[in-house]
C-alpha cells in the first residue's frame, strides 16, 4: 500500500503590514509562489490590524472586501464565496488577528484570511513590541557606548511633553524608532524605579526631576 505524501502546512510568520509591502513578489508562470523577505519566502502570514474599511458585493458573484490597518501599512483582505458566512460579523472599526494566505492579483499583494478574531486594541501596541524584540535579538544588543544617549533622548521626549501633562508609552516608541521598543521598556522602568518619572496613570509617564 502506497503511503499518502503528508500535506505541510507553511509557518504564520509573525509580520507588520508595512513589511509585507516591501517584500518582492516571486511569480512562476504568472502565479504567486511566494513573497520573498530578507532570507525569508512567506506563503501564510499572521498579522494584527484594525478594519478600516469594508465592501460587500451584491449580486451572484459575491465577495468581501476589507481593508487592514496596523500602523505601518494597509492591506487588503479578500473573502470569496462559500467563506464569506464565516467573516460576517467583523466589521468596520474592529481590531482583529488575521492568518491567512498570501496572493496576488493585478500588481496587488493581498490577504485570503483562514482565521479573523476580534481583539482588544491593546494587542496592536504588544504585537509591534513582539516583533521589534524579536528584531533587537537578531541584531544584537545596543553597544554599551550608546546607552547614555539613548537615555537622554528617551528622557528628553518625557521632559518636552510636560505641557501636555505627560506623554503615552506607545507615543514615545512611535517617536523613537531608531530605538528598540524592548530597550525603551528598559530604561523608563529604571526611571521610574530611581524616581525620575512617574505613571500619572498605567502606560503614561511624566517628568519629576
Amino acid at each position: 500500500m502506497t503511503e499518502q505524501p503528508q500535506f505541510k502546512r507553511h509557518t504564520a510568520y509573525k509580520l507588520r503590514i508595512g513589511d509585507i509591502l516591501i517584500g518582492k513578489p516571486i511569480l512562476e508562470e504568472d502565479r504567486f509562489k511566494f513573497l520573498e523577505l530578507g532570507s525569508k519566502n512567506i506563503v501564510r502570514i499572521n498579522v494584527i490590524g484594525n478594519i478600516v474599511d469594508r465592501y460587500e458585493s451584491e449580486g451572484e458573484s459575491k465577495f468581501l472586501s476589507l481593508t487592514l490597518d496596523d500602523g505601518s501599512g494597509q492591506i487588503k483582505l479578500r473573502v470569496f464565496g462559500d467563506d464569506l458566512p464565516k467573516f460576517k460579523d467583523i466589521n468596520q472599526g474592529e481590531t482583529v488577528i488575521v492568518i491567512g494566505l498570501l496572493r496576488y492579483w493585478n500588481n496587488e499583494i493581498y490577504i485570503a484570511p483562514d482565521i479573523m478574531k476580534a481583539q482588544d486594541p491593546k494587542y496592536l501596541l504588544v504585537r509591534k513590541l513582539e516583533i521589534e524584540k524579536e528584531r533587537n535579538k537578531n541584531s544584537g544588543a545596543v553597544p554599551r557606548e550608546q546607552i547614555t544617549a539613548v537615555k537622554d533622548k528617551i528622557l528628553g521626549t518625557i521632559k518636552n511633553s510636560e505641557d501636555e501633562g505627560g506623554i503615552d508609552l506607545d507615543k514615545i516608541i512611535m517617536n523613537l524608532r531608531d530605538i528598540s521598543p524592548e530597550i525603551i521598556n528598559q530604561e523608563i522602568q529604571k526611571f521610574l524605579e530611581e524616581g525620575i518619572i512617574f505613571e500619572p496613570r498605567p502606560g503614561r509617564v511624566r517628568y519629576l526631576g
